[in-house]
């Protein structure tokens, strides 16, 4: 393909990240190499190899970050990128993650700022070694101030806004916030936007997200003790799923809604178990965060100009139009 009709092309998947998101798919398993030699976009970069640390927060076995690597992995593969993932849920830890990626002189790192202020130096020790970074998923507020390069994902205020107004519409009237990591801003921005936008109730609840069975016996504990409460609000698929059970075990009457998406929670939304979801696009999350280091260094491009978000969600997912997204969750990227 020449030069000026791929990056065309490229925009054009730019512009049309959410399809580009449904439509590729990362067939490499877990085992298969790092760099994810999964099915890509059309085409293939010829530009020089480049290699991109990306550093989450990810806890041990959650699934929601599969969908962000699958994403990261097709970019990748398209952009002769070699991408080299890794994560830890302590802040600290991971901060010293991102330390060894400057030490490896990486071109480019992508990271979750879940804990900002932990972020802090070592984004400034990037910087200064002239290593480019974006945000992603965790750190809205703050990846300006943290002097990363650009920022995608979603506004976790204004999509609990958005959710507490419709929990309005659907006539709740008393809402259990569960939150899975206390202090965690993205988790804690979700259920400060929901008491804004929801007229009712709020309670917050804190569980441990790391301790299933915890999770259904402290949900469970709290609806029983309080029969007001009629919604149920996760702000993770698992927990959505474990609340469900937590339901039938306290004999509660209350409904299930949730942030994010996997592919049990779509089922779960075809069969009427859980009211909706809000999907972030973890997938075109991860995409975008490796496709925007390659654009950087190969035509200085930055989205949102340096001062605004590029926005990946509040998508919302209900009974109407699940059946669309389910084929995509089927093969795990959505």
């Amino acid at each position: 393909m020449h030069r000026h009709h791929r990056a065309a092309a490229l925009t054009a998947a730019v512009l049309t990240g959410t399809l580009l998101a449904a439509g590729c798919s990362s067939s490499s398993g877990g085992k298969k190499s790092e760099e994810g030699g999964g099915a890509a976009a059309a085409g293939k970069a010829d530009t020089p190899r480049m290699t991109v640390a990306m550093v989450t927060h990810a806890s041990p076995g959650d699934t929601f970050w599969d969908l962000i690597r699958k994403g990261a992995q097709a970019a990748a593969a398209k952009d002769n990128i070699k991408l080299v993932y890794s994560s830890d849920p302590s802040a600290g830890n991971q901060a010293n993650l991102v330390q060894n990626a400057i030490d490896q002189k990486v071109d480019g790192i992508a990271l979750t700022a879940a804990k900002p202020q932990a972020m802090k130096a070592v984004v400034a020790k990037a910087k200064a070694a002239g290593i480019p970074v974006v945000g992603f998923n965790s750190g809205v507020g703050d990846w300006k101030e943290l002097g990363m390069l650009e920022y995608f994902g979603q506004d976790e205020n204004i999509a609990g806004q958005a959710f507490g107004e419709r929990l309005n519409q659907l006539g709740a009237k008393h809402a259990l916030c569960v939150i899975q990591e206390q202090g965690q801003v993205a988790l804690e921005a979700r259920c400060a936007g929901l008491k804004k936008g929801f007229s009712g109730k709020t309670d917050i609840l804190y569980v441990n997200g790391t301790d299933m069975p915890s999770v259904k016996s402290t949900i469970t504990a709290k609806l029983s003790q309080d029969s007001s409460i009629d919604e149920v609000v996760t702000l993770g698929a698992p927990i959505a799923l474990t609340a469900v059970q937590s339901l039938g075990d306290a004999g509660s009457k209350a409904k299930v809604a949730t942030f994010d998406l996997n592919k049990d929670l779509v089922k779960a939304i075809q069969d009427d178990k859980i009211q909706f979801a809000v999907d972030q696009q973890p997938y075109l999350q991860g995409y975008l965060a490796v496709d925007a280091l390659w654009l950087y260094k190969t035509n200085g491009n930055f989205s949102g100009g340096g001062t605004a978000p590029v926005l990946t969600g509040p998508a919302f997912i209900t009974k109407e139009n699940v059946d669309a997204v389910a084929e995509f969750a089927a093969k795990g990227t959505r």
